[in-house]
């Protein structure tokens, strides 16, 4: 009696167990996923850290336009003393000194309000490209999300073949016993159910892999869950089609953080062009000193305290062109900027195209794919009850079949490609960040920042139909 007991408190809490385990599992959304890797993902604390780092730079520029205040102080012991003929000390026994020092050395070329602002704009330089990794990584959470809602599906549409495949098998045992087909028809069916058995091992396999690849990405630890995020915005293309691609690169060229972060580095290359030639200037040293000194024995001439002040000029004449070729080196570096910044707005321009028709690709493929489906399901239940009552063979339940799986996982893929291709879309113009910030945090937007992403939501909507 004991033994069952003990046996009927083991299974209950297996089952309490399980059933705070199945509660215990999180569900996430797309925006669930993106707020948590803002937070969690390494990559992009990595680069807040590189603004961290700008950011003092600044400070390390500031301080050089600061003066500086020091203080010393010095002790010496001499092995012994001595007196002059007339009986004054020529060396004590020990002396102290110490004092304050107050100095500031400037370039007459005001380089250093140059390295000032350099330092301001590589902060401004830092958070755009935090930005820009932002969205990448976002992009990349996307498109690792949809490759786990493909697996989900391709699990879901895997069950359904087996399903349907066991039904069909037992179908064609019935009418074996009773002399309708032959047994080549049940081993058919067998064959067919087998190898879907295998398929749904291998997907559910592949979703294990996609779910540990997500949880990896975003920093999400235990068992989770994700589901499917219904985006309202679509793009549209308008009558002519042209001009949506022209407004969208034009927003991209506005609207893209690596564009502005480049643009900010032509900035600091002038600037250090500027600073460098800085170096044909005199630079000018100011100082002001207090001090006071002490020994024993002390002479009488000794001045025990003194202030004072003083300044100096340093003129470098020639230095083995060392500076000119400084200077020769920041003029290449500009250059460098500038066809940089040329080169990326091509760039980008093709990245908006590509992604463009790659969103009008995917609308029609979609549709497509819809009529395609339903053709498949009409079609393998026709052939279903044709195949009962005895007016289609095996292979042709066989065919319907394939062709309904067929397109049950091109409709899927097709769905989220399109899902996937307006978020590339919104990467390549810039507006993926504020649009998943907007969403995030709706009300802590302001006016101009909303009004931008309502200019980018104006292309999404209607290319379904």
């Amino acid at each position: 009696m004991q033994i069952k007991i003990n046996k009927i408190t083991l299974i209950i809490f297996f089952i309490l167990t399980s059933f705070s385990n199945t509660l215990a599992q999180e569900e996430y959304s797309l925006n669930d996923l993106y707020r948590i890797a803002l937070e969690r993902a390494e990559r992009i604390r990595l680069s807040e850290e590189d603004l961290y780092i700008a950011e003092r730079g600044k400070d390390k520029a500031l301080s050089v336009l600061l003066p500086r205040l020091s203080a010393f102080g010095n002790y010496t012991r001499y092995s012994e003393s001595k007196i002059s003929g007339s009986g004054w000390p020529i060396q004590p026994d020990w002396s102290t000194s110490w004092g304050l020092r107050l100095d500031q050395s400037l370039s007459l070329s005001g380089k250093e309000l140059t390295a000032f602002t350099i330092a301001k704009e590589n902060i401004e330089k830092g958070r755009y490209d935090l930005n820009a990794v932002k969205e990448t990584y976002l992009l990349n959470i996307s498109i690792t999300y949809y490759d786990v809602l493909r697996a989900k599906k391709a699990v879901e549409i895997a069950k359904a073949n087996v399903e349907r495949l066991k039904k069909h098998r037992d179908a064609a045992a019935i009418r074996l016993k009773i002399g309708e087909v032959t047994k080549t028809t049940l081993l058919r069916a067998e064959a067919e159910l087998s190898g879907a058995e295998s398929e749904l091992v291998r997907v559910e396999n592949n979703l294990i892999l996609a779910r540990a690849v997500l949880a990896r990405v975003v920093g999400i630890n235990g068992d989770y869950d994700v589901k499917e995020s219904v985006d309202s915005s679509q793009y549209t293309v308008d009558s002519k089609g042209i001009e949506s691609i022209e407004s969208l690169k034009q927003t991209a060229l506005s609207e893209r953080a690596e564009l502005k972060s480049i643009e900010f580095q032509k900035r600091i290359t002038e600037d250090q062009v500027k600073f460098i030639r800085g170096a044909y200037w005199p630079t000018l040293s100011i100082e002001g000193v207090y001090s006071k000194k002490d020994e024993d024995p002390a002479s009488p001439f000794l001045n025990k305290e003194s202030i004072y002040g003083g300044i100096k000029l340093n003129f470098p004449f020639f230095e083995g062109g060392l500076r000119r070729a400084e200077v020769r080196e920041a003029e290449a570096r500009q250059k460098q900027a500038e066809l940089v910044f040329e080169d990326l707005k091509k760039t980008i321009s093709i990245e908006v195209e590509n992604a463009y028709l790659d969103l009008k690709t995917q609308a029609g493929i979609l549709k497509s794919l819809e009529d395609q489906l339903t053709f498949a399901r009409d079609n393998y239940n026709a052939i279903s009850k044709q195949f009962e009552f005895g007016l289609a063979n095996s292979i042709d339940v066989m065919d319907a079949n394939t062709l309904l799986v067929t397109a049950q996982r091109q409709l899927a893929d097709a769905k989220y490609n399109y899902q996937l291709s307006i978020l590339r879309l919104k990467r390549a113009t810039g507006t993926l960040l504020k649009t998943v910030i907007s969403q995030a945090c709706p009300a802590s937007q302001s006016e101009a920042g909303e009004s931008k992403v309502r200019s980018q939501d104006k292309f999404i909507g209607e290319i379904e139909k």
